[in-house]
């Protein structure tokens, strides 16, 4: 049994849900999002919640299950609140710019890094050395983060970088006379 796909997802205030086949729409005040449930796992309203079930007790199913279930209540977040991942940069010389439609960063290179701000994310940098990716799909933004933290990922040494803001560098200590 699934402990994540045995509690219906419930609708936030303000979020219509409706239920097509296997397909989950939700809208809300951020944005329209939706859902194809995979064939093996039944998906209906109940009470103002969104219900799943496995069609099946085979492994494929129940794990189709409670994916399907965090997928759905993922998509009531990100239409009702949002999602938001904030990266921090740390270096010398090292800096975030958001410059119309493009977000510039100096990481060390010869060359600044241009990365082009997708329509359904939205990147502000409060500070030179901080940037916020919000958004509300939680894949895209998740995956925007990451493939900014991957231009110059954290070394461990001196802890220069693009890190999130709430991981922790394991540092290593260096030569030694």
């Amino acid at each position: 049994m699934s402990r994540v796909g045995k509690k219906p997802v419930p609708v936030p205030q303000g979020v219509t849900a409706s239920v097509d086949g296997q397909t989950v729409k939700m809208k809300g005040s951020k944005g329209e999002l939706s859902f194809v449930v995979p064939e093996e796992v039944s998906v209906a309203m109940e009470d103002g919640a969104v219900a799943v079930q496995p069609r099946e007790t085979t492994k494929v199913a129940r794990s189709k299950w409670g994916l399907s279930r965090a997928m759905i209540a993922n998509i009531a977040t990100g239409v009702s609140k949002g999602f938001e991942r904030k990266l921090e940069i740390n270096g010398v010389g090292y800096r975030a710019a958001v410059q119309g439609k493009t977000l510039k960063l100096a990481l060390g290179y010869s060359h600044d890094v241009d990365f082009a701000i997708p329509a359904d994310i939205n990147i502000v940098t409060p500070k030179p050395t901080e940037i916020v990716i919000s958004g509300i799909d939680k894949q895209r933004v998740g995956q925007v983060a990451a493939v900014i933290r991957g231009y110059r990922g954290p070394e461990p040494y001196k802890g220069k970088g693009v890190k999130y803001a709430d991981e922790t560098i394991f540092r290593k200590e260096g030569k030694k006379k």
